[in-house]
């Protein structure tokens, strides 16, 4: 079963099978009749090619209009790459529709049913093909065992002995620790549940990250990262998609085994749930972010009593929470970082929609919250923003350009960066983890 797991999905013999099928099952549907002549095969693979492909990209847009502005499913508009493969995808669909009208319109049509599976094996071909390319934009599920969810379960409750001892002091500060020797290779990842005790809210289980330092007879006083996924999503999606670990791994070994002790936190309760990281009608999600997750953190693990030794980041929507911690938390959360960040927290495409079923339609309610109106009214000197955006993501950029511009004016320390070939893909977060964690550690003393 590890083999099966181990298995990528975003290259080798996966990829190579998928565009195989796929381009076999398009080439089938569109060659189905043997009964005329080369000339008229060749037209007719044509002419259905423009007849499926048509009503395909015009029924794959109608439904991605329907989505963000009528069902409000996603606040966003899609990726032009994920709609782009979802079109040969339905074209299939609509060519064995196509198809199956001759096949059982045919009075003595030759053994229908095998015609119909051949079809029906053709379409699944170009639809895995079309969901390899899609997860392989997104970069959220790398092997088997990311698109099951059994990494993410294997990973052990957080055991006693890795809390901290009750009443026990901090430990020491990073400027006079030293790395023994025998400290393990890599940091170890760990599952716990986080009490809404104040906010009553329920979050799924928090992953957590301890570097090898952790793990040290006498452990250092740690910095703290609380980071947030996107949105769908859950939070085991910074260990897959994110590469959390591997990157938290290489940091710490050119640092004498410090990274910060890193949580990441569940915002939304659900897969499809959407807090907006607010105290709203919706859920009191900045009492869990502001008071419960810093409270069970600091009770509960071994780290770095110093605030400014805290940051917050995210992906996405988890970069829109972590823009809205740094704003309206600086004392908790006094530097960031950025993934992709929306220019404001949203439920649907449409505000309007988002500030009814957050505040009732009090606009301004809601407007004081969000962090332009937050950067416009206060000063942030001494806090900082680390901004990235992918270089294939132009929506996201332009959110990302308006977001630095107003951090700088309100007293933020600002780096912004562009990923290359990235879109709005976990390519962004993954690859911009690094440059983040050395901002970081500028602020935080680490030194290699």
């Amino acid at each position: 079963m590890d083999f099966v797991e181990d298995i990528s999905l975003v290259d080798g013999p996966v990829l190579w099978s998928a565009w195989a099928a796929g381009a076999a099952g398009l080439l089938y549907l569109l060659w189905w009749r043997s009964d005329v002549s080369w000339t008229r095969r060749v037209l007719g693979a044509g002419a259905a090619a423009l007849v499926s492909a048509l009503p395909a990209a015009a029924l794959v847009a109608g439904v991605h209009w329907l989505l963000v502005y009528v069902f409000s499913v996603f606040p966003e508009l899609l990726p032009l790459d994920v709609l782009a493969w979802s079109v040969p995808a339905v074209a299939a669909v609509l060519l064995l529709l196509l198809q199956l009208r001759r096949t059982w319109g045919a009075e003595r049509a030759a053994r229908p049913w095998r015609k119909t599976a051949a079809a029906t094996a053709a379409v699944l071909g170009v639809v895995s093909l079309s969901a390899v390319q899609i997860n392989d934009y997104f970069g959220l599920n790398h092997t088997v065992s990311d698109l099951t969810g059994t990494a993410a379960a294997r990973i052990q409750p957080l055991e006693d002995g890795l809390k901290r001892a009750p009443g026990a002091p901090s430990g020491v500060s990073l400027s006079r620790w030293q790395a023994p020797a025998g400290l393990p290779d890599g940091g170890q990842l760990r599952r716990a549940p986080i009490p809404g005790t104040k906010s009553g809210f329920q979050s799924r289980d928090a992953y957590i990250y301890l570097p090898p330092a952790y793990f040290s007879s006498q452990r250092p006083a740690l910095p703290v990262l609380v980071l947030f996924s996107g949105q769908p999503g859950a939070p085991a999606d910074w260990l897959t998609g994110g590469a959390l670990r591997s990157r938290m791994d290489r940091f710490a070994a050119v640092h004498q085994g410090v990274a910060p002790v890193t949580v990441v936190v569940d915002p939304n309760g659900s897969a499809s749930g959407n807090t907006m990281c607010m105290d709203s009608r919706i859920a009191q999600a900045d009492t869990f972010l502001s008071q419960d997750v810093p409270a069970w953190i600091s009770q509960t693990l071994d780290v770095a009593p110093d605030r400014r030794q805290w940051a917050v980041g995210g992906f996405s929507f988890g970069g829109t929470c972590a823009m809205q911690m740094v704003t309206r938390h600086p004392e908790i959360y006094p530097a960031a970082l950025a993934f992709s960040s929306e220019r404001e927290p949203a439920i649907a495409k449409e505000r309007d929609k988002t500030i009814g079923a957050s505040f009732g339609g009090d606009a301004e309610a809601f407007d004081r919250l969000t962090p332009l109106r937050l950067m416009a009214e206060r000063r942030f000197e001494g806090d900082a923003i680390y901004f990235t955006a992918g270089a294939r993501d132009p929506e996201f950029i332009g959110y990302v350009d308006v977001l630095s511009e107003a951090a700088r004016t309100a007293g933020f320390t600002v780096e912004t960066r562009r990923i290359a070939n990235a879109g709005h893909s976990w390519q962004t977060a993954s690859s911009g983890l690094p440059g983040g964690l050395d901002f970081l550690a500028a602020r935080w003393g680490i030194q290699p």
